[in-house]
Formats: C-alpha cells, structure tokens, sequence
C-alpha cells in the first residue's frame, strides 16, 4: 500500500524540521530517508545531526548526496558512520569524496577505520604510504603490500595442486584447474576436452591462447550468462587490451568493457558490439559511454543505477511518451522539455508505474497533483512532488499523526 510519509521523506520541498519528525516515525525507513535524488545543505546538515546513527549511517551512504555533503560525515563518533562514508553510496556513479578526507582518517584512533583504507580502491597512493608507517602491524603490512604491487600476479594452486584439482571429479575443482597459470600444457589440452562446459569456458579464456586455439574450444556462452570479469583483461595493458577488445570471445570483450581505463577508440569499438552483454557491462562500467547507448541498455535491463549515469540522456525523453511498453513512457517525467499539458496527460496512464512518475513531477497541474495525492495508489509519489504546496504538506503531516 502508498504511503504518503515515505514520498513526503523524499520531498525536497519539506521543511528541515519536519524531516527529523519524519525521522523519529516508525513507518519511515531511515533507507526512505536517504532516497532523495539530491539534497539541499540545509536538510543534509539536519538530518546528519540526527542522534540515531542508523540515520546518520543511511544519510552517508545516500546516492543523491554529493561526496563534499558525505564528507561532513566524517568525523562522526559512530564507527559504522565513519564506515559508510568510507564504503560510499551502492552506486557507481556516487561523487567522490575529497582527498582531504582519507587524509585525515589515516590518523583516525580507531584501527578498524584505518584498516579499511588499505582495502578501498579509492585512497590515494600518499594516504597509502602514511598507513605503511602505522603502529599497527597489520595495517603498516597491508598498505605496502599495496604500495609494492607492480603488475598483477594472477594466483595459483601451484603446479601439484593444480594438476591435482584437474583430475577431479567435481567440476567446479576442474575449473578453477582449467584457469589456473600454473596447469601444464598437456593438462589445458584435456580440459579443452572436458565433458562440463564451465570447464571448457575457463580454459578458452586463458591469457596465453591464440584466437585460433579459443576458436577450436567448445565454449557456449549466451548473454543471459553472468560470469564475473577476466582479472587478467582488466589488468591488461595497452595492446593486451585491444586483443581483447577485438577478439571473438565474448568473455574477453565483456571483461574489457569494465576495464577501468579503456580508451575512447576501444569504447567505440565495443559499442558497436554485437553482444547484449557486452553493450550493458559498457554501459554499467564507462562514463563516456554513449547518452542513447546507456538509455537503451536502461529499458533494456531495468538496471535503476543507469539513470544515474553522467551521460543518460534527459533531453528528448518527451519522444517516449506514446511507447507501447510503460517504462518508455515513465521516462517522459525526467525530459526538462516535456510540457506540463504532456505531463498532465501521462499521469492519466493505465500504466500505475508511469502515472506514478508524473505525480512527483512539478510540471502537474496542482488540481491533478491533488487528485493524485488523495489516490492511494499513486499518494506516495504525489506527496514527494517538490510543487506540493506547504500547506498542503502541513495537513497530511498532522492527518498521518506526525506532529
């Protein structure tokens, strides 16, 4: 069922005041809280005084604040706080947070939270040789582990075990055989062979094969297929990299779309790619992906993180607005072009998804904004809508009992 003081949590329009009553109310989620897509330094510095740290701890992990307003959070006397900033929003596209603040935690007096530094790809490499100086053992090792690593080391079981693991019965020993570096060469030919095709895959995706042989290896994969990236691919060099991006081996050109430094050539090169996959991983990994690439991968998975993309394209979505399929036309809300008579018309859908849309949307007509709001399907949306008028705001607080 709707409910209207989770929308008014997202409402950017609430007054800072009522949004630490909100935060005290059983039936709002400190997760509701920190949904809002963006967030003024008023209401950010309200809530990030809250007393619950649990609220504190939403509020640093919320994918609409930027990494300066997380970083407020960071001298917070809660250890699970300081963690969340750390760990940031479950989102790729989050800001990030200024340098200032790894700074400043390396010296932190809790060791939990300097640990976590050495583990956080986002640390910088000065921070990193602070740690290695540290009191505490394991901190001071772990970061010049860091500081020493050169080039990937892929591991391995090591040549006995390996060969031991490749004559096992069990598949999922054989395929960690079939990918280790250590496998003899006579063992990769009988795995090539091997009647499971997960095994058959790890060992066409070895490093050292040549297209031909990766060719000759039976190794179905489909795009429905999850399979995590190659660690090889993406530690890949220049030349390496461009081998992979072009080579007939679908894995290989799905580990190179997450590469994390892949070049604007190759990025062209893959988003032409034939495989569903391997234009969706594009899209999940790469900034400079192409605007209407990301948009279509976007109606295409459903993945909700795209729409925080840095190229998803706002600008034209109003086009959208007569597609048979609901999420299309749920898009119109977030074109800045769209006309408030296009927008009025939409939330008029049979779509409860796309009416839902146009309900937070400011453009609505107000007597169709309230309309919306006293419908219980579509009252949580309506009551986020920033256009909702303050008095309006203040009667559903006191009739939901929020005082």
């Amino acid at each position: 069922m709707s409910n209207p003081l989770r929308g008014l949590a997202r409402n950017p329009a609430l007054p800072p005041a009522a949004l630490l009553r909100l935060a005290g109310d059983d039936r709002v989620s400190r997760w509701d809280l920190a949904a809002r897509r963006a967030w003024t330094d008023e209401a950010f510095d309200a809530l990030a005084a809250h007393p619950d740290p649990e609220v504190r701890e939403a509020l640093a992990q919320s994918p609409g604040a930027t990494g300066d307003q997380r970083a407020r959070l960071a001298d917070d006397l809660s250890i699970r706080v300081v963690q969340a900033v750390l760990e940031g929003p479950p989102t790729r596209w989050a800001g990030p947070l200024p340098d200032w603040v790894y700074h400043r935690l390396a010296g932190h007096p809790e060791p939990l939270v300097r640990d976590l530094l050495t583990f956080l790809p986002g640390t910088p490499r000065d921070v990193v040789a602070r740690l290695a100086r540290d009191e505490q053992p394991g901190i001071a090792d772990a970061a010049r582990a860091l500081l020493d690593r050169k080039s990937y080391e892929p591991p391995t079981l090591g040549r006995d075990e390996a060969v031991r693991f490749a004559a096992d019965p069990a598949d999922w020993n054989r395929e960690r055989a079939a990918a280790d570096p250590a496998l003899p060469t006579e063992w990769i030919a009988v795995l090539a062979a091997d009647p499971s095709p997960r095994v058959r895959l790890a060992v066409s995706a070895r490093p050292e094969l040549t297209e031909a042989q990766r060719a000759a290896i039976d190794h179905p994969v489909t795009p429905a297929d999850a399979v995590p990236p190659l660690e090889w691919v993406l530690a890949s060099g220049p030349a390496e990299l461009d081998r992979c991006v072009r080579s007939a081996h679908p894995l290989l050109r799905r580990s190179a779309a997450c590469h994390p430094d892949l070049p604007a050539d190759l990025l062209a090169v893959l988003t032409a790619d034939p495989d569903p996959a391997v234009r969706a991983l594009l899209c999940a990994h790469q900034a400079h992906a192409p605007g209407e690439l990301v948009l279509e991968s976007y109606l295409a998975t459903g993945d909700e993180d795209l729409l925080r993309h840095p190229a998803f394209p706002r600008t034209g979505l109003a086009r959208l607005a007569d597609d048979p399929a609901p999420p299309p036309r749920a898009l119109v809300a977030l074109d800045p072009d769209a006309s408030p008579a296009l927008i009025e018309r939409l939330s008029h859908d049979p779509s409860g998804r796309v009416r839902s849309a146009m309900a937070a949307d400011p453009r609505l007509p107000r007597p169709r904004l309230l309309e919306l709001l006293a419908d219980e399907r579509t009252a949580e949306a309506a009551a986020a809508n920033p256009a909702l008028p303050a008095p309006v705001i203040t009667r559903l607080l006191r009739a939901q009992g929020v005082r």
